[in-house]
């Protein structure tokens, strides 16, 4: 068990809460693999929770827009929640901020797919069928 990454379900919903203050390549390999153990799994619908950290650096950061890739290429999402400044600066300087979708609750995220399965939504846009 990974002390610093807390798993919570919610019905089809996976919550991963990230629960470090710096996140940094040392932690990336296990975040990363934690992420794609999920997906690998049948798991289409992730939330990622970052509120407790302060710091993310590049590595990390690519972890999770690997993971955001591989599971939109199976149908699914990824989405992000509590980006504190310095992580969301981080964020839009690698310029993926666009790619996620952004939530300041875990509610307000899990919330998020019941309302895109009844509007036909996925990252605020319309799926075509």
């Amino acid at each position: 068990m990974e002390y610093n990454f807390e798993r919570t379900v919610y019905s089809d919903i996976v919550v991963e809460t990230v629960l470090l203050r710096r996140a940094t390549s040392y932690e990336a390999e296990t975040y990363k693999n934690i992420l794609l153990q999920d997906i690998n799994s049948g798991v289409r619908k992730l939330v990622v929770d970052l509120t407790c950290c302060d710091f993310l650096d590049s590595t990390f950061t690519g972890a999770t827009i690997v993971s955001l890739r591989k599971i939109v290429a199976i149908g699914g999402d990824l989405r992000l929640v509590g980006l504190q400044p310095a992580v969301k600066n981080m964020f839009e300087l690698t310029r993926v901020i666009r790619q996620f979708d952004l939530f300041q609750t875990v509610e307000a995220a899990v919330k998020s797919y019941a309302d895109q399965d009844s509007l036909g939504l996925r990252n605020n846009r319309l799926l075509l069928h």
